[in-house]
């Protein structure tokens, strides 16, 4: 004999839910007349079971798929609204830039307009007195000063024709030598 054989078995609280189960298996087998009989309940109830639980696996696959569903599209939604936010700040910021380019472009011309016509009011208005000055201010300085503004480039050919009407201007000024 061993001490183990001896020993009493050791008290265990009943589970409720195991108790409550064994109650409802009792029910069953006196209601149906014997353990026999709810052994056959029991195996024709089985095959209910198992379909009931495919359905509940396949009602949370279909749970799942359907959060993952939504999940995708919620991004995918994200993804295009930030797209479209991005387009336009791009578009708001060519806008921008092509507002300061004609702002910059309108503001030359104006300027260009004033410098010129400045010019040419004081080459008329000197060219009674000092002709090689009217000359310097109303010929191809003029001339180039407002290709310069208007096209917002300069040709060589431009200055070469301002120093040659420049050294013609101070040759015709100056008196000839008795």
């Amino acid at each position: 004999m061993s001490l183990e054989e001896n020993l009493p078995a050791p008290v265990t609280q009943p589970d409720p839910v195991v108790s409550a189960g064994f109650e409802i298996a009792m029910k069953w087998g006196a209601a149906l007349g014997g353990p026999d009989k709810l052994e056959v309940a029991l195996r024709a109830l089985e095959p209910q079971l198992k379909r009931e639980h495919q359905m509940r696996l396949r009602q949370l696959e279909n749970q799942r798929a359907q959060a993952e569903r939504e999940a995708t599209t919620a991004k995918e939604t994200a993804e295009r609204e930030a797209a479209a936010s991005k387009a336009t700040a791009e578009r708001q910021a060519r806008d921008a830039e092509r507002r300061r380019k004609h702002v910059f472009r309108m503001c030359s011309l104006i300027a260009s307009a004033v410098l010129s016509l400045s010019m040419l009011a004081a080459g008329v208005w000197v060219a009674s007195d000092q002709p090689w000055l009217a000359t310097a201010l109303c010929g191809p300085s003029l001339l180039s000063l407002a290709k310069l503004f208007l096209t917002q480039r300069s040709d060589s050919a431009d200055m070469r024709a301002v120093g040659r009407a420049a050294r013609d201007a101070t040759t015709a000024g100056t008196p000839p030598a008795p």
